[in-house]
């Protein structure tokens, strides 16, 4: 046999790679002497990743930092709501640190001074502002080391600069805007910021601006304050200006200077804006761009003959651009928007010379538009999109992957109303797909345009596949939606085969269906459990009838196999979570995260319990459902009670999905939950690749 310990260091070095920091310093490195050597070695010590490290407490980090806080040059503690913030003391050993991520990590602006202070190397910082933080508690130290800070990310809970004003040599600038409209207590908020901050941010060095809002109007208040000192004097070295805000967000006249100012003076590299800051006007035309790597066109009203011309300047090549959000854009695909129908058919040409331009493309985003293809031979959406090679994320409508033929051909079927009475029962237990994969394949699609897009996309690790008028039954901020719109017309016949084609995909990582109208048997699901054994995400919602869960049998049958999976999320009406679904996900044993969204559904506390007792990784369980108040409160007490001890990250939200105190709970729900799991939302491309370490 092979020993070990008789590989060379490299090849041990590249092994323990693969082992959370946490697990090397306190466990692996006890083991035996080389392994007490290489454990601390500085190419593992280095970069230290505790964003998901779930199992960590206040006591391993305090360890982890005695132990290696020397050696430690960038630290990620994002998202590790769960440590006390008196853990952040023990920060201060890490005397050579460079960067460092506390988003989602309490901190006050004391503990903050009193870090930051110690940092002298520092470099990259992201920090939450919550209500209470007092810029005036950040002593001279501390402000010193900020005077040096060229990276922040800052995520706002409270009307703030933050310690904007502080950072003088800033050259990134990443801004979350959750400000709430309303208090606790009911209080209508304003986005006055306090007395005495300064309202003078230094952006002279800034070369990427990034403002991503959550809705209210708070937030828009706020952004606009932190973007009058751009409109004053645009940065010369500004390469990337981008805002991501839902909803309407009016152009004023000091956000027209601005960008008449970066029309002027600059070249950007990526780009977005609000919808209402590019409809209608005539800036695009204006604005110069460099070698361009991110384009977000989301909800815009642009036409494909707009973008065509003054983006990709009539077919110029677009080899830099890897990753384009065209979501909402409804008209992007067709020459003009005056006179168009969103339904009618797009011009195969435009996409034509997208594809061509920007062959590189390794993000792209066409959700939430209906996409639908003519009857030309070779002119398919799927058929162009298949030349994309480099694809890594994609999202498509559904009704943009069907074959135009299937869907004239065949009629559409009623998957909102109840079945009929007369006919053949189908057996409850009974397993009604089929169990041969051969077969299965046979059925329908080989030839199908969908098929064949999925196996030229051998690489695809995200895909999306959501009807074009899905609206998730929770939304931010705002009572659960009761009524849904039905499906479009064109994905009437896009079902099982068409899921089935989905397996193709060996290196599929994330998968999100929603609103597929034609799902009978969900036997599609088993064959992706089987083949995609990198799933990791799985988000299923609203397939086939909406009266009942027709695909549960295949669905439990293909978790069985889905032993990578972390984060599963279901949003179906009249769903059954009981001892036999529990069962079969508790074959899951990698799962982390789940999240139930089902209006009428209803579960099973003795089945939730024996759940979390038998899968020990999971931290977050979210089920929102049809369930009584009581009934909810107390299996979360009881979840609670029996695993917090054992499992410190544990975040449980039990609730009625349609109680009018929904949204008061929802504001509890940590950050990164609610923005990874629990809020339904596109993800690709929604923000530029490597935005943050």
């Amino acid at each position: 046999g092979v020993n070990l310990m008789e590989f060379s260091d490299e090849i041990l070095l590249h092994i323990l790679s693969y082992v959370p920091c946490t697990d090397l310093v306190l466990n692996v490195r006890r083991t035996c002497r080389k392994l007490a050597t290489l454990c601390l070695d500085k190419s593992l010590a280095h970069t230290v990743l505790l964003q998901k490290d779930y199992k960590v407490n206040k006591d391993k980090v305090k360890q982890l930092m005695r132990d290696i806080g020397k050696e430690i040059y960038q630290l990620n503690m994002a998202g590790c709501y769960w440590l006390p913030s008196s853990t952040i003391d023990h920060i201060t050993r890490c005397k050579n640190l460079v960067k460092l991520n506390l988003s989602g990590c309490h901190v006050t602006s004391l503990r903050l001074s009193k870090m930051l202070s110690t940092l002298q190397h520092l470099r990259s910082l992201a920090i939450d502002v919550n209500p209470g933080f007092d810029a005036s508690q950040l002593s001279s130290e501390c402000k010193a080391t900020l005077s040096r800070v060229s990276e922040l990310k800052q995520t706002l809970y409270t009307p703030s600069y933050g310690v904007v004003p502080c950072c003088t040599s800033l050259e990134k600038l990443l801004l979350y805007f959750e400000i709430l409209d309303r208090s606790r207590e009911g209080f209508m908020l304003s986005g006055q910021l306090m007395v005495g901050e300064s309202n003078v941010p230094h952006y002279q060095n800034l070369r990427i601006f990034y403002a991503r809002l959550a809705p209210g109007y708070v937030n828009q208040e706020v952004v606009r304050l932190y973007l009058a000192v751009l409109s004053d004097r645009t940065p010369e070295n500004l390469h990337a200006f981008l805002i991501s805000a839902p909803g309407s967000f009016a152009e004023t006249g000091a956000t027209k200077n601005l960008l008449d100012s970066m029309a002027r003076n600059v070249r950007l590299d990526a780009l977005q804006l609000p919808k209402a800051w590019i409809n209608g006007s005539g800036l695009l035309q204006h604005l110069k761009f460099n070698n361009p790597f991110y384009f977000s066109f989301s909800r815009c009203t642009l036409s494909g003959g707009h973008l065509i011309q003054r983006v990709i300047n009539g077919g110029k090549d677009l080899k830099s651009l890897t990753s384009l959000n065209l979501s909402g854009c409804v008209h992007c695909l067709a020459p003009e928007s005056l006179f168009r129908k969103a339904e009618d058919d797009i011009d195969s040409s435009i996409l034509e010379s997208l594809v061509v331009s920007c062959c590189n493309l390794r993000h792209l985003n066409l959700s939430a538009a209906h996409h639908h293809s003519s009857e030309s031979i070779g002119n398919h959406l799927c058929q162009l999109l298949s030349r994309l090679k480099h694809l890594l994320s994609l999202a498509l409508p559904v009704c943009s992957i069907t074959d135009v033929a299937a869907s004239v051909e065949k009629p559409p079927t009623t998957p909102n109303l109840v079945p009929q009475t007369f006919g053949r029962k189908v057996r409850i237990g009974i397993q009604t797909y089929p169990r041969n994969l051969g077969d299965q394949a046979n059925q329908k699609i080989e030839s199908s345009v969908f098929w064949a897009l999925m196996g030229s996309l051998r690489f695809l690790e995200t895909l999306e596949i959501i009807g074009s008028s899905f609206s998730s039954a929770m939304p931010r901020n705002e009572p659960a939606i009761r009524n849904s719109l039905p499906p479009c017309v064109r994905a009437q016949s896009v079902g099982d085969s068409e899921v089935a084609a989905i397996s193709q995909l060996t290196y599929l990582q994330s998968l999100t269906l929603a609103q597929l109208p034609n799902i009978l048997t969900g036997s599609g699901l088993v064959n992706i459990g089987l083949q995609c054994q990198h799933l990791r995400t799985l988000s299923l919602a609203n397939l086939g009838m909406m009266g009942k869960v027709v695909y549960m049998s295949a669905l439990m049958d293909m978790l069985k196999h889905c032993k990578c999976l972390r984060d599963l999320r279901l949003e179906q009406p009249y769903f059954c979570a009981g001892a036999q679904f529990f069962q079969a996900l508790s074959h899951c044993s990698s799962l982390q995260r789940l999240c139930i969204v089902s209006r009428s559904g209803t579960l099973q506390s003795d089945a939730v319990m024996s759940f979390m007792a038998n899968c020990l990784e999971v931290i977050m369980c979210h089920m929102f459902m049809g369930e009584s108040l009581t009934v909810c409160k107390n299996l979360q007490q009881s979840i609670v009670r029996s695993f917090q001890a054992e499992r410190p990250a544990l975040n449980v939200v039990i609730f009625p999905l349609l109680h009018e105190d929904l949204t008061e709970v929802i504001r509890d729900v940590p950050m990164r939950h609610l923005d990874e799991i629990t809020l339904f939302k596109s993800r690709v491309a929604e923000e530029p690749p490597n935005l943050w370490w």
